[in-house]
């Protein structure tokens, strides 16, 4: 169609075809774990819906950044995705048809779904640029029209006119921090053009002009002394039926009044806000009210007792239901539509009138604080429990071994088992104490359960009753990790005190029993890890944990006695990084590995039995490093050696090809828990992963679609492109042919540069050269990093061939550099918090180190240096030794080298000093891929 005459295309045609064409070839190959199976919990903080007619039962509700539409009858949930933070307030329309959500965080949005079809139809982006989100939202009654608060310190309400293509608001004003936080806001139902909202301790009154799009607010003063009476905290605020009156439900028990001085000649004109007064408090009842409402002429009330209250227009109570045993309630939602006129058949309860008629009122939802959802079909006053659910957040969760189970627990002391195929609650058990930690037996009879006081709890898998006659109390602190050994003879424990507990089944009087062992205090710093494993030349036990100490300890469980528990070895894994967590690496290699990942964006392949670092390889990197990780199970043996692993970074669940070789395109991720990910289980057949949102108290079920991410890894390209396209200008660029230089060049360096004899050229050079060129081409890594390359590259064949590798290519020497560099760059925001921590503010008011305490630390800190090399070292940075590294320069040898260091370092040093005068290098103020604090 290159010559012929186009007819021009109308844009919203143009969007529709790029968006079919960025799923087809963009986002479908990506969509690995895009399916979101289910939803477990709901986040209790923000509204829930009754969303249809009196004989359904669909709620409406935000779980993490998923609006889920949950029809309890059918078992099935919709989810609606497009949030990438947390959902902190949603609301609907008064015929259900449109819902309206938005979140809090650095890129808020507002978007409003079809509810039929579950559809997107506008997306406001940035509605409060002032940063924070939104804290609060509202629809009018017609539906035309949304009114969001901002959470920035200074709130801003906006009025949207979202039917339109315009993402300015119509009319926006700023409220005064005086006025406390406004977390409410409604619409007048008569009058889209007046609205209220609150705070505890400030109610605010609005009206708007769609003429002029001017916002104007008014907020009275209320006060003790408005009425010689306390007042109490506001709760929720309402239009009264008779306009322009409006009630203020406060957490007293009591009902303020609000009313116009002045009242305007038609009932459809706004009421100036100026002109709102408090002229009325009333003690509504005893107990403090935490829902107000208004539904067929009734004026509701639910309260801190859970009892749930109708008034008439007058205030007068016309029914009650308080023989529930409620927690305090949160959320009262009606049906859609009102209830038929009743029959002789019906079973309506009667008001409390003098004639005694019958109270009829839509069905609806309770939601109470102890985040229970509850459904009362009023005709007969039925109560169905629609959904028990977490009300704290969530740490615990692990899978049974060989069936579809899950078992979930809470702070709030909740365990719960699900069938996560069938989507089905199967039991459950209240605790006094919060949950932390939960793990499976490898048969699937037992859980272990750590909890936050420190007890251990071993219950048995199907009824959750106690396995033991008492729970173990050894520790103080809360038991943020537990295990069972392969054989379920052992289980093991670790605490927020820093300390390993081994429990163990014994043999009573023909009985099996656990009994406590030993209990140790073996690492000075937060364990990570406890990892259960198998001898490699017995079917013995062996027990690691690993810590934040940067210490791998392995406990001899075979000589360990009552109160005793033995350490058979201890091995440091890392040098400055701290680690994060360790798994056995799968055996699709012919050695036995741990698999450790580290605050710096590595994942570290260790030698099983020496604990000698055998590679570094580049980890994920998605704005942080790898919290937690699991190798997905298989279960055939034809997918032995086609393994994977999913991981959790902060926010984010993702999965990577193995084996690792830094390849970034074998690994790819995804936001499930934008305000943190605290715990991740896989499915015993690795269908599905389970993320933990620890504050957003919901667990997420995600569908696992391996082949997805293998046609992503296609893309990426063969071989060794995706490492030439990790080099600054690809394989082409000014880099690459410098480091050929280089390489080249070390290869005449190593047969000696003043020598005659003829050249032996080779693709490779020894290993001797690697640190010089990797210095030469700007990565500076210390001692022990070198030992590990060199470590990496000799034992590479060697269980192969029995033969140590003495020299490396090119090709090959990019992947170890790729591999070993920094993950990301240095900038001077991670030295100066460098210099933060080690100086001291100067006259000026930086901060500064003074020359002897600079030439200290690098003597006796880290890597220990002699005056000698940091002499040699200063000398060739200050272009003093013009052949480098090893040549002393004149002046070293007339002054000697502390003498030398005197005189050419300046008696303090800044960042600034440091960097520029010092390093000579050009650091960026900010790299925009270093995570916060992952600077230096």
């Amino acid at each position: 169609a290159g010559k012929q005459q186009m007819e021009p295309v109308c844009p919203e045609v143009c969007l529709f075809m790029t968006i079919c064409i960025l799923q087809v070839f963009v986002i479908l190959p990506f969509n690995f774990l895009q399916n979101l199976a289910w939803a477990f919990g709901w986040n209790s903080t923000s509204p829930i819906y009754n969303l249809h007619d009196e004989d359904q039962r669909v709620l409406l509700y935000a779980c993490s950044h998923t609006v889920v539409i949950h029809d309890i009858f059918k078992n099935c949930q919709h989810h609606l995705q497009g949030h990438c933070s947390v959902i902190s307030c949603l609301c609907v329309s008064e015929d259900r048809r449109w819902i309206a959500t938005a979140d809090k965080g650095p890129e808020s949005l507002v978007i409003v779904w079809d509810s039929y079809s579950g559809i997107p139809v506008h997306t406001i982006f940035d509605s409060h640029p002032e940063g924070s989100g939104v804290a609060a939202i509202a629809i009018s009654h017609d539906a035309k029209y949304l009114v969001t608060v901002g959470a920035a310190d200074v709130q801003r309400v906006c009025i949207w006119k979202w039917t339109s293509d315009t993402n300015i608001p119509v009319s926006s004003a700023e409220l005064l921090p005086k006025f406390g936080f406004q977390s409410y806001i409604i619409f007048n139902p008569r009058n889209n053009k007046e609205l209220v909202s609150n705070s505890q301790i400030q109610a605010i009154f609005y009206v708007w002009e769609e003429d002029n799009n001017k916002l104007e607010y008014s907020a009275p003063c209320l006060t003790e002394k408005t009425f010689n009476k306390i007042v109490g905290k506001i709760s929720q605020s309402i239009f009264h039926f008779n306009s322009p009156q409006l009630l203020s439900a406060t957490m007293e028990g009591k009902l303020v009044v609000w009313d116009a001085l002045s009242p305007p000649i038609s009932s459809l004109k706004p009421v100036k806000p100026h002109n709102i007064k408090a002229i009325k408090l009333i003690q509504l009842q005893t107990d403090g009210i935490t829902v107000l409402t208004r539904v067929d002429g009734y004026v509701v009330t639910g309260d801190i007792r859970g009892h749930i209250k109708f008034y008439d227009s007058q205030l007068q109570l016309v029914n009650w239901y308080s023989h529930f045993k409620l927690s305090p309630i949160k959320m009262l939602s009606f049906s859609k539509n009102p209830p038929l006129p009743p029959t002789n058949k019906s079973n309506y309860p009667t008001d409390c009138s003098l004639h005694g008629q019958f109270f009829v009122v839509r069905n609806f939802i309770i939601a109470t604080s102890d985040a229970k959802v509850l459904h009362l079909t009023t005709d007969g006053t039925k109560l169905e429990k629609l959904l028990l659910e977490p009300n704290d957040a969530i740490y615990a969760i692990t899978c049974h071994p060989y069936q579809p189970l899950i078992a979930v627990g809470s702070l709030c002391g909740l365990l719960k088992v699900w069938n996560y195929r069938e989507r089905k609650y199967l039991v459950s058990r209240i605790f006094e104490k919060g949950i932390r930690s939960l793990a499976y037996n490898s048969e699937g009879s037992l859980i272990g359960a750590g909890f936050i006081d420190g007890t251990v709890y071993i219950l048995d898998a199907l009824s959750l009753e106690n396995e033991i006659p008492e729970p173990f109390r050894y520790s103080k602190s809360a038991v943020t990790l537990t295990g069972f050994s392969h054989d379920s003879q052992y289980f093991a424990t670790a605490d927020a005190s820093f300390s390993v507990a081994v429990y163990k089944l014994m043999v009573r009087n023909g009985q099996k029993v656990w009994e406590y062992l030993a209990r140790l205090r073996s690492h000075h710093k937060t364990i990570q890890t406890i990892l259960f494993g198998v001898k490699l030349d017995s079917n013995e036990p062996r027990l690691l944990s690993l810590g934040n100490d940067r210490l791998l300890i392995e406990y001899d469980l075979f000589h360990s006695t009552k109160d005793c528990l033995e350490i058979l070895s201890m091995d440091r894994t890392d040098q400055g990084a701290l680690p994060k967590y360790m798994v056995w690496y799968p055996p699709i290699t012919k050695e036995s590995f741990f698999l450790i990942c580290n605050s710096v964006n590595k994942l570290k392949l260790f030698n099983s039995t020496t604990i000698m670092c055998r590679k570094t390889l580049l980890g994920p990197a998605y704005g942080s490093p790898i919290e937690q990780m699991q190798i997905l199970p298989v279960l055939t043996t034809d997918d032995l050696q086609k393994r994977y692993l999913v991981f959790i970074n902060k926010d984010k669940v993702g999965l990577q090809i193995l084996p690792i070789d830094g390849n970034p395109h074998k690994t790819t991720a995804i936001i499930c828990h934008p305000d943190g990910v605290t715990n991740l289980t896989l499915s015993y057949d690795g269908c599905y992963a389970f993320t933990a949102g620890g504050s957003d108290r919901s667990v997420l079920q995600w569908e696992i679609n391996l082949n997805a991410l293998e046609a992503a890894v296609s893309l990426g390209g063969d071989d060794l492109i995706p490492f030439y396209n990790q080099l600054d200008g690809g394989r082409e660029g000014e880099f690459y042919r410098e480091l050929e230089d280089y390489f080249y060049y070390s290869q005449l360096r190593s047969q000696g540069i003043d020598t005659m004899e003829t050249r032996q050229m080779s693709t490779h050079i020894p290993l001797t050269e690697l640190p010089f060129i990797m210095r030469a081409i700007g990565f500076y890594p210390s001692e022990e990093m070198i030992e590990n390359m060199m470590n990496e590259i000799k034992f590479s064949n060697y269980v192969d061939t029995g033969k140590l590798v003495t020299e490396i290519s090119l090709p090959d020497f990019i992947k170890v550099y790729i591999n070993h560099r920094p993950a990301f760059g240095q900038t001077m925001s991670g030295i100066r918090n460098s210099f933060q921590v080690l100086g001291y503010t100067n006259k000026k008011g930086e901060k500064a180190i003074k020359r002897d305490d600079f030439l200290k630390l690098l003597q006796t800190k880290g890597e220990h240096m002699t005056e000698e090399e940091l002499s040699e070292c200063f000398a060739t940075l200050f272009g003093l030794n013009p052949e480098g590294w090893g040549s002393e320069p004149e002046t070293f040898n007339m002054q000697g080298p502390k003498l030398f260091l005197e005189q050419e370092l300046p008696e303090e040093i800044t960042a600034e000093i440091f960097t520029a005068e010092i390093l000579g290098l050009s650091i960026p103020e900010e790299d925009p891929m270093v995570p916060e604090g992952q600077g230096w």
